[in-house]
């Protein structure tokens, strides 16, 4: 890779007695580092979907706001799988840092320059740039993970880190009640007040964040946890060119599809009722924008424990397999989104209440996807594989919940919504059922090639 994104050469290895105080330390401090740094790329994110209801009233359609807003799904999607592949090629100290300081000055330009909400034209390029730049945050942090934490600790790990989606995306709502208590109810604190904090965290992220244990003069995390994977190869430990990643461990895993079209759908759902959500409570249930706020809120930090639930009824209860807690979480979700249509309005208590279930529930198998697509490549190809899954999930789910839910409350008011979030969650239920048929597909055919070796 080129410039300063060039990954760290490795060094001399540590004396024998430095290794294990000064792995346990950078640890630490790593996942510091990627936790809130990708905390902060949620700052800078969403924002958009806090301030539709007032670029409503200034006389845009529903529709139009969801084209604009599709721009960040449909260049997220790109760049998650791109940038994924300059990720595993890149140094994440500043790869990390560099995407977070570019979309918090594009939240800028939002929040001080009038042109940048003056047409739909103008905030599609500036919301396609900083669905760009957010693509540069999951497969830096993805790189960091499977290179510090081995295979057996790595569930956990994520499912504890993936938590950092609902830390930044639940802190929107609140900067933005601070921000028009501070600046008299300027609705363009949505954007530029969560920017500024995101510097601050993209200075953290240069702080902390470091390159491979190599670099850091220490062995490879495989042979530090004595921890192998059944196809480890010491030649995963040199970086891979383009080519070999994209055709010898992407583009040919037939179980990575899988999961990557049953992305698409959990995205739908996840993004459905988020990004609408503001919008929904006010025109269909008669909530205020500071309810509509606090609602947002909810919404993304109940995805904390069921996150970790989700991951930890995976690894103890299904023993390492994700599909079946997948299936099981939309299942519940399914059943969530039902009552929180069906609800009248003037029972804002039940609708609290199924939107924290839905956001309890969806990001369990959001989770488990970017989990499973870093444990089926090899490690200098993990970016990659998890930005294929990102780019089934943005282009084939974010954009249809954002383009095609506007359109659809537009013609059919929010009860066709509600259908098209209904039918995805049965569609991403068939999906990880079949992923499932695969995965035991593929171990029992390891058992049986293990016992004909014997």
């Amino acid at each position: 890779m080129f410039g300063v994104f060039k990954p760290k050469a490795h060094i001399a290895q540590l004396p024998t007695g430095e290794i294990n105080s000064t792995y346990k330390r950078l640890r630490w401090q790593l996942f510091l580092g990627i936790f809130f740094g990708y905390a902060g790329y949620y700052l800078v994110r969403k924002n958009f979907s806090l301030a539709m209801p007032y670029l409503i009233e200034q006389g845009y359609s529903r529709g139009d706001l969801g084209v604009a807003l599709a721009a960040v799904s449909i260049a997220y999607g790109l760049s998650k799988f791109l940038m994924g592949s300059v990720s595993d090629r890149s140094n994440p100290r500043y790869f990390l840092s560099a995407g977070l300081v570019m979309s918090a000055l594009v939240m800028f330009c939002f929040g001080f320059m009038p042109w940048a909400t003056g047409s739909i034209t103008a905030m599609f390029i500036l919301l396609f740039l900083n669905g760009w730049f957010q693509g540069m945050g999951w497969p830096a942090c993805g790189r960091t993970m499977v290179h510090w934490w081995s295979r057996k600790e790595r569930g956990e790990i994520v499912s504890v880190w993936n938590v950092a989606h609902n830390v930044g995306g639940g802190l929107i709502g609140p900067m933005f009640l601070l921000g028009l208590w501070a600046f008299n109810d300027d609705w363009r604190t949505a954007f530029y007040v969560p920017a500024f904090f995101a510097l601050l965290v993209a200075f953290f992220v240069w702080l902390t964040v470091r390159d491979t244990p190599q670099s850091c003069g220490l062995p490879p995390i495989e042979e530090f946890k004595n921890d192998y994977p059944d196809d480890y190869d010491s030649a995963y430990e040199t970086e891979m060119t383009a080519k070999e990643i994209f055709f010898k461990y992407v583009f040919s895993n037939k179980l990575l599809w899988s999961i990557a079209i049953a992305n698409a759908f959990v995205y739908l759902i996840r993004y459905g009722v988020l990004d609408w959500a503001p919008v929904y409570l006010k025109e269909a249930k008669e909530f205020t924008v500071d309810k509509s706020s606090w609602a947002y809120f909810l919404y993304e930090w109940a995805g904390i424990p069921g996150t970790l639930l989700c991951g930890w009824i995976s690894d103890k209860l299904f023993k390492g397999k994700r599909a079946p807690a997948g299936i099981l979480f939309m299942a519940l979700v399914t059943i969530a989104v039902l009552v929180y249509w069906f609800n009248p309005a003037g029972n804002p208590t039940v609708d609290m209440i199924a939107l924290v279930a839905i956001g309890f529930l969806i990001y369990g198998p959001v989770m488990l996807i970017g989990l499973y697509a870093l444990e089926l490549a090899p490690k200098k190809a993990a970016g990659t594989a998890a930005g294929l899954t990102g780019l089934f999930g943005y282009l084939g789910g974010a954009v249809a919940a954002n383009a095609l839910l506007g359109y659809t409350v537009d013609h059919f008011g929010w009860d066709g919504g509600f259908m098209i979030l209904v039918a995805s969650c049965v569609i991403s239920i068939v999906c990880l059922t079949y992923a499932l048929i695969g995965e035991q597909k593929h171990h029992k055919e390891k058992i049986e090639k293990e016992s004909h070796m014997a």
